[in-house]
């Protein structure tokens, strides 16, 4: 039930496209606040509102770095939603495959 509440935030977060920017941004490092702010043309705390959606989802984190709080993204809850999807993807694959041969054998008769 966790990793299906997990999956659930993980999804919702990332279904906003700035949120999708953010985290493909921070894919190329850490970045602060104000460094990602700068991508986008809304204001700096709509931009914290996001990063703070990602974080309750666990896709970002944040630590302190002397003054700076860097926002980091977090691979391994991408990797769980990655597997998942990927299981999901191989289930359905297998269920095609055994539809096609099903049509075939149709066509055949």
């Amino acid at each position: 039930m966790l990793a299906q509440l997990e999956l659930v935030e993980t999804f919702a977060a990332l279904g906003d496209p700035v949120r999708q920017l953010i985290v493909e941004r921070l894919a190329e490092g850490d970045a602060t606040v104000n460094e990602l702010a700068a991508l986008f043309p809304i204001s700096l705390q709509a931009v914290s509102r996001h990063i703070k959606v990602l974080e309750a989802a666990g896709v970002v984190s944040r630590s302190r770095v002397a003054q700076s709080r860097p926002v980091r993204l977090e691979a391994a809850s991408l990797i769980r939603t990655a597997d998942w999807l990927e299981a999901h993807r191989l289930r359905l694959e297998s269920r095609y495959e055994r539809l096609d041969a099903v049509l075939e054998e149709l066509k055949e008769s």
